[in-house]
């Protein structure tokens, strides 16, 4: 029976809340267009994009008209593009030139594969691949790239996170003409997920059928508005409150990949019920953290607050969608969350916080600017302690950071829209991390990797 009070509930959390479904995304397999001619390869590709998803800008924008619900992204992601690479040789770039003109064509955001898979070490194509991406992401305006250097059950891979900090680097650097714009479109992750909708990590994975359809949520605006309306109540409280408002949440998302999935003829994949958050005032998780009694997000007690967040919205959603996957959790995008940005700004939340916090969120070290003349081995640093992270507690975990070509401590670097600004921030960084990360090799997967 439909409950007209949870309707009226429901155009409140879109109208004031800033509810949206932040993302549909279609992954397509290219495995099928492998050629031994990086041109037809590429040919192929851009057939099958184009032919998969020119439907599915018109049917997002359909269901915004039909049920009124906010869809901010559509977006698209592939296989990961190495394994073409691996196939045709020569040039990558090749791809990235092809899966932008088909976004282009599509009329879609983003779109997300020109990616590898090195967890346990490189094979044809991956070393081309990663050497590639600076230009890539240089030469391109919709094309988004990840690499996935470590898992729990390989370890982490540290030639790949040595090569991964030179990328971040060097691509900064060729985009500092444009806000360092192309860093902001690289991820480098440990445990990816094979179904994540959200750019800039999202692929295809290998294991996914050739044509599934999955959705991203957003929503902490409509947390921080459900916790606000109990101030004196206790964490258990407030824990219950975030889990029946993240089901609320969910259900919408799956409303929207059931009925996007029939317009389309696409699988339904998951709904990845993550919040993320918005440089819009009121859409922050940050501001969830200060509702529940933080004065700022940064302060004693910001993880365990975090943490509680975290584990309400999985139970919470769970429960609301058939299949839940992706990443599913609480972003902490710095220069996307409002609230992190002011923290950034006043020096309460810092990098070192940052990392103890994804140690019980999603994903990891996100959107944070760092100083223009960071080296490649800081780095490369940044992202093996955020990997150890992740490959102990066997979560995922990522890193984004942009090195501010030409800025210093204190400064800002301005992106614009849903990638919002934010302040460069201070690094630990008076004393080299160099050696360690030059040594290479391997560092081997933990002992809870051995569950067989």
């Amino acid at each position: 029976m439909i409950n007209t009070k949870d309707i009226l509930e429901t155009i409140n959390m879109i109208d004031n809340e800033n509810l949206d479904i932040r993302t549909i995304t279609m992954g397509i397999s290219l495995l099928s267009c492998a050629d031994s001619d990086a041109k037809r390869a590429a040919e192929k590709v851009y057939d099958k994009i184009t032919r998969s998803a020119e439907g599915l800008v018109a049917a997002g924008e359909r269901i915004e008209r039909t049920y009124g619900i906010p869809i901010i992204n559509k977006r698209i992601s592939v296989t990961p593009v190495s394994m073409l690479a691996a196939a045709s040789g020569g040039d990558p770039t090749v791809y990235a030139r092809t899966m932008d003109r088909a976004a282009k064509e599509l009329g879609v955001n983003f779109i997300g594969g020109y990616s590898a898979l090195v967890h346990k070490g490189f094979s044809a194509g991956d070393r081309e691949l990663i050497a590639s991406i600076p230009e890539a992401l240089s030469e391109t305006e919709f094309v988004c790239s990840s690499v996935n250097i470590g898992s729990t059950k390989s370890g982490i891979n540290m030639d790949a996170v040595a090569l991964m900090g030179e990328a971040v680097v060097r691509t900064a650097r060729l985009t500092a003409d444009r806000s360092c714009i192309g860093a902001a479109k690289l991820v480098v992750f440990m445990n990816a997920p094979e179904d994540n909708p959200f750019m800039a990590g999202a692929f295809h994975g290998p294991g996914e059928p050739d044509l599934v359809l999955n959705v991203g949520v957003s929503g902490p605006g409509v947390v921080r508005a459900a916790v606000a309306k109990h101030p004196d109540a206790d964490l258990s409280v407030i824990a219950d409150v975030i889990k029946k408002t993240a089901f609320k949440i969910t259900r919408m998302g799956q409303l929207v990949g059931t009925v996007a999935s029939d317009m389309l003829g696409v699988p339904f994949g998951i709904v990845d019920l993550s919040l993320a958050p918005t440089p819009a005032v009121g859409d922050s998780v940050a501001h969830i953290l200060e509702e529940m009694g933080l004065e700022t997000c940064g302060v004693p007690g910001t993880t365990a607050a975090l943490a509680l967040l975290n584990d309400a919205v999985k139970k919470g959603g769970v429960m609301a969608s058939s299949h839940v996957g992706g990443l599913s959790g609480a972003f902490i995008p710095v220069s996307e969350d409002a609230g992190m940005i002011d923290a950034a700004r006043d020096g309460t939340l810092t990098v070192e916080k940052l990392e103890a916090m994804t140690a019980v969120c999603s994903v990891g070290l996100d959107m944070i600017i760092i100083p223009g003349d960071t080296t490649a081995e800081t780095v490369s640093a940044i992202i093996a302690d955020e990997a150890a992270i992740g490959m102990v507690n066997s979560k995922t975990t990522a890193v984004r950071v942009i090195p501010a070509i030409g800025k210093n401590v204190g400064d800002e670097l301005e992106f614009g829209g849903l990638l919002g600004s934010g302040p460069v921030m201070k690094l630990n960084d008076a004393k080299s991390s160099a050696r360690f990360v030059r040594r290479g090799g391997r560092i081997p997967a933990p002992l809870q990797s051995l569950k067989n």
